[in-house]
């Protein structure tokens, strides 16, 4: 995987240069809550190393992408969405990405989920 990118918010995260409320952290992956959440249950998922987007993922990445997709559901039943979520991945200038670190929101909870859930 690609090495840590020195000004890139997520990479900023990974290092413990900025705060976040963690939901789950091991080797390769950080999962944290948003600071502006859409639903009762919003979290992200980050691979630690730093990888643009989904145009830049390759084969080396498929083993921390697929596990980061095996861990949305555990851990979104954990954070108190066990009936249902919605995984959203933003991909590219189009797609709404803000941020260009791949990542994954975690959407869910006892309430309806807000629309237009297509931003960072």
């Amino acid at each position: 995987m690609s090495a840590h990118k020195p000004d890139c918010l997520f990479c900023r995260i990974v290092r413990g240069e900025i705060p976040s409320r963690k939901v789950y952290e091991d080797d390769d992956i950080l999962a944290f809550h948003d600071i502006d959440p859409e639903a009762p249950v919003h979290f992200l998922m980050v691979p630690k190393a730093h990888i643009d987007n989904l145009y830049d993922a390759g084969a080396q990445h498929e083993a921390v992408l697929g596990r980061m997709l095996a861990l949305s559901g555990r851990l979104a039943a954990e954070q108190g969405s066990p009936d249902g979520f919605r995984v959203v991945v933003n991909n590219g200038r189009v797609g709404r990405q803000e941020v260009y670190h791949l990542h994954i929101h975690v959407l869910g909870g006892t309430e309806p989920l807000r629309s237009g859930t297509n931003r960072r």
